[in-house]
């Protein structure tokens, strides 16, 4: 169960690294703020990237560039008008 004082974020953005390593990038919906999470590309399954986590807001970084604001904030409203929170997707 989330904490009362965590934070939706929605997933904005995945990619692939060259060390077999799958980010996961979760924004608010104003995009300002971020949620990274990586992940062995042997542990991901079906299940592991959902449409949104809750998250203490101490595990967010900021968003300084205006431009991926406004990308990540247009992503999280896509998602989230497309999805419930627990979608894998």
């Amino acid at each position: 169960m989330a904490d009362t004082d965590d934070v939706r974020v929605w997933l904005v953005e995945r990619g692939y690294n060259n060390r077999d390593l799958i980010t996961l990038k979760y924004a608010t919906p104003e995009g300002d703020r971020l949620f990274r999470k990586e992940l062995a590309a042997s542990a991901v399954d079906a299940d592991t990237a959902t449409a949104a986590k809750d998250v203490s807001p101490d595990n967010l970084e900021s968003v300084d560039d205006a431009a991926t604001r406004e990308r990540y904030a247009e992503e999280a409203e896509r998602v989230a008008d497309d999805h419930d929170p627990g979608d894998a997707i």
